[in-house]
């Protein structure tokens, strides 16, 4: 058998399944291993590529007869900030992240089972056990940490992210939050901290995952604008609610799927 490497990595496709978002449909993904020294350069590759991060496996859906799944990013250094998304800022204002190494605790594991238990009782993650969720945080070979989000004067663990560093953005691979704080909008807040982060970081885009159109579960992605999807052509900038007046900028933030990433998944595709 012929050893992965970052430049011959190995996908695979998965069987068909129930699809979590579109109903009487099925998925599938295709998905290959990040592993050895060249995984994070790997998990960059891929992820400019549509792919997202779970454990050490860079997936992404490969589904028949269906494309409804579109890899967005927020285009961070021209972010537009709504009244809304300002009032829920301020709203958690207090909230402060700290960020550390990847290592899963008891605190974080109760934490995230109450956020299951209220707001994804009926998903797949729903029986995950201490080990399965200490296994989701540590088993990585890619640059990742975990930010631990408290409120000032308090010790009590209220939100957690668990985000890769990229070399043109973070990715927000999984968080969850104390479903009980007021006002609720503390998952907003959790991304606008990331797109703070990013920018404070000098990286142009926060990777949110996966959109798909008219489902209830991915409409707050379209909150955070201006973003870019990824189509057959590249990434392409999209926007759906009307800016207020800015200076012209003379440069644009516009990136394409690098050559060697789309020339490494015509390459797979074919194989597989």
């Amino acid at each position: 058998m012929t050893k992965q490497t970052y430049d011959n990595p190995h996908f695979y496709l998965t069987a068909p399944a129930e699809c979590p978002y579109i109903a009487g449909l099925k998925e599938r993904k295709v998905f290959t291993h990040l592993v050895g020294p060249k995984a994070s350069a790997l998990n960059d590759l891929l992820t400019q590529g549509g792919f997202r991060r779970s454990q050490n496996i860079a997936y992404r859906p490969a589904c028949e007869k269906c494309s409804a799944c579109i890899s967005v990013r927020v285009c961070v250094d021209e972010f537009i900030w709504t009244k809304s998304l300002k009032r829920q800022w301020k709203a958690h204002k207090s909230l402060i992240g700290e960020e550390l190494p990847p290592i899963p605790s008891a605190r974080q594991y109760e934490l995230f089972q109450s956020y299951l238990n209220e707001r994804h009782d009926d998903g797949g993650m729903q029986n995950m056990s201490l080990h399965d969720y200490s296994m989701m945080v540590e088993d990585t070979h890619v640059e990742t940490a975990v930010i631990e989000y408290r409120y000032i004067g308090s010790e009590d663990l209220s939100a957690v992210a668990l985000t890769d560093r990229l070399t043109d953005g973070l990715s927000m691979v999984y968080s969850f939050y104390d479903p009980h704080i007021k006002p609720s909008s503390i998952g907003t807040y959790l991304i606008l901290d990331h797109i703070q982060r990013a920018a404070s970081l000098n990286l142009p885009y926060l990777y949110l995952g996966y959109w798909v159109k008219n489902s209830p579960k991915m409409t707050y992605k379209e909150r955070f604008q201006p973003q870019e999807h990824l189509g057959p052509q590249g990434w392409h900038k999209v926007s759906q609610v009307v800016p207020k007046p800015q200076k012209e900028k003379t440069t644009s933030n516009k990136r394409a799927i690098p050559n060697s990433a789309m020339e490494l998944l015509a390459t797979q595709h074919k194989k597989l």
